[in-house]
């Protein structure tokens, strides 16, 4: 029973790690290349390998082959762009303004 419950943990953390790899690539190919020049990171197609790499190596340890340590460098990986590179480069980005019926002011305004 203990077992189980071990392998279900292992498992609730893989599905974690893998989502949290999945959003940061996602992200990391949403933002300008400009913008990871200009503030003197890694360039866009560097972090999108490295996140690239990282989430193909958490799809490998949801396969019930756990975290291991290529893993726990993979969430690494992910985790320093989502903390240090993404918020720098997040400016950058154009800002979608609200729709309609989503406020903003009356149609026709200033």
């Amino acid at each position: 029973m203990l077992s189980s419950a071990q392998a279900l943990v292992l498992l609730l953390l893989s599905v974690v790690a893998f989502v949290v790899q999945v959003y940061a690539l996602v992200d990391c190919a949403r933002r300008p290349a400009r913008a990871f020049v200009a503030e003197g990171k890694l360039t866009k197609n560097v972090w999108l390998i490295i996140l690239g790499v990282a989430a193909a190596l958490g799809f490998v340890g949801l396969g019930g082959g756990g975290l291991g340590f290529l893993g726990i460098v993979a969430i690494v990986a992910a985790i320093i762009y989502l903390v240090d590179v993404k918020p720098r480069v997040a400016p950058y980005s154009p800002r979608r303004g609200p729709g309609p019926g989503q406020g903003g002011g009356r149609p026709g305004g200033w």
